[in-house]
């Protein structure tokens, strides 16, 4: 009897996970830093050096888009150092906005399969409607070199 309980638990706490998932949606940074301390510590930890501050400043008035995953490791690594690189080197983009997707790589609105997004995190930087700068996963180079070469 103690063995089907342990079963039905473990079943329902699967159906649970399973059913709820990670978010998935548009998420604002001072969201994604304080409900996901991942997210946050990576944030904190994470010093950019000055060539990297220096390269990244050609991101000035760009449109950013970053497709990330709340339980991706990549994810937890990349977006927080982007972040902070931009925050870091006063950037001001023309715009930027965070998609979070769910095991799936789909969200809501359905911006991920538009922009064919396969793996997290994917940031995409583009001037108007033409992407100059796609960085899958993680940087080739280093963050700023692979969002800036095609600039």
């Amino acid at each position: 009897m103690k063995k089907l309980v342990y079963i039905a638990l473990l079943l329902f706490s699967a159906f649970t996970f399973a059913s709820s998932g990670p978010y998935s949606g548009d998420i604002s940074v001072a969201d994604l830093l304080k409900d996901y301390p991942a997210f946050s510590e990576e944030y904190n930890d994470y010093s950019p050096s000055e060539v990297e501050l220096s390269t990244i400043r050609a991101l000035q008035g760009k449109q950013v888009l970053v497709f990330l995953g709340t339980w991706c490791h990549d994810s937890k690594r990349e977006v927080p150092r982007f972040l902070k690189l931009i925050d870091t080197a006063n950037v001001q983009l023309g715009s930027l906005k965070l998609v979070a997707v769910g095991y799936d790589k789909l969200d809501p609105a359905g911006l991920a399969k538009q922009h064919d997004l396969m793996y997290t995190p994917t940031i995409i930087v583009s001037d108007g409607e033409k992407e100059l700068a796609r960085m899958i996963e993680k940087p080739k180079q280093s963050i700023a070199t692979d969002l800036t070469l095609q600039n």
